[in-house]
């Protein structure tokens, strides 16, 4: 493995997917050798992954690897995306000690969410302010941060964690919900999210990966956050379809996941992936990020034929 960096990913879904597939065009490029593994739930994946030349492993967080010291060997980069419950990290509880034994590592970075920081009432929030979740999801990703920090703390593993707002890139996206026929435009007055391209996900994890600091956790959003309408709007507007209507949301009669979302409300500062990580995000605000997904899709249509970019159905997969 001289000379070659590998990467392993707890998790490999879509995030990750596109860290992987930006290694290997970088590598193309004429850059840094890589080989790149994770693990997944479902053995269908398992197989499409594997014919993508992705070494996949399953882990069904209710069972440890098979043989996690072979599949784990060599591993200088480590990325965390596995979903917590009530008893934290799934990966920290079953593989703590295996990942402590590496030799290898330099890197391991944990996926957490801004759902850690809890609702402040539209007020803005940066990486040091108070741990305080109010949503259950929220407070399973602070103990899984406590639990990988606790390893940087006491083990010196070198861990960093990363707080992501609202997910969304080609084949997931507001433009998606349009295309379905289910999207909705609840008004909400005051209330934002805030939001991260994939692609920008991406470049701070690359950039983390080459100026590591462990111990640090770092903001990954845009420059502006904003009310779930405005952006189903954009989606309309660049697919030529009518806006639905605003919806009080008083009135609107969500779902409790929705609801969820819809009590928490602040705008998440980014300074720290700019200032030092470097990070000139690509996708600063949703207009420009929902046009790079619309070329996308229609990129990749007009090479492949079929698919769903237009009719709303299977999710769009980038890099089958």
């Amino acid at each position: 493995m001289t000379g070659q960096s590998r990467l392993f990913c707890f998790g490999y879904g879509y995030s990750c997917d596109y860290l992987g597939h930006a290694l290997h065009k970088e590598q193309e490029q004429g850059g840094e050798i890589w080989s790149v593994a994770g693990t997944t739930r479902d053995p269908e994946k398992q197989e499409a992954l594997k014919a993508r030349g992705i070494e996949a492993h399953l882990f069904d967080y209710r069972r440890s690897l098979d043989n996690p010291v072979k599949f784990l060997k060599d591993t200088t980069h480590l990325l965390i995306s596995t979903p917590p419950d009530d008893e934290g990290d799934p990966t920290f509880l079953m593989h703590a000690q295996d990942i402590l034994d590496l030799q290898s590592l330099k890197w391991v970075g944990y996926l957490s969410t801004t759902g850690v920081y809890g609702d402040r009432s539209g007020d803005w929030v940066d990486e040091n302010a108070e741990i305080r979740p109010d949503t259950k999801r929220g407070s399973r990703r602070a103990r899984a941060e406590s639990q990988w920090m606790s390893l940087f703390h006491e083990r010196g593993l070198p861990v960093h964690i990363f707080r992501l707002a609202g997910i969304y890139g080609p084949g997931r996206s507001a433009l998606d919900s349009v295309r379905a026929g289910v999207a909705r435009r609840i008004d909400k007055p005051g209330h934002a999210f805030s939001r991260i391209h994939v692609e920008d996900i991406v470049q701070v994890l690359r950039a983390s990966m080459a100026r590591p600091n462990p111990g640090e956790a770092y903001n990954v959003c845009d420059d502006h956050p904003a009310p779930s309408h405005e952006v189903i709007e954009c989606a309309c507007e660049l697919l030529g379809q009518v806006s639905p209507p605003l919806i009080p949301f008083e009135t609107a009669d969500l779902a409790p996941m929705a609801l969820s979302f819809y009590s928490d409300n602040k705008r998440v500062k980014n300074e720290r992936i700019k200032t030092e990580l470097g990070v000139d995000l690509k996708y600063k605000d949703f207009r420009q990020g929902l046009q790079a997904c619309l070329d996308a899709e229609e990129y990749a249509l007009s090479l492949f034929g079929g698919g769903d970019g237009s009719t709303g159905g299977k999710t769009w997969q980038p890099f089958s």
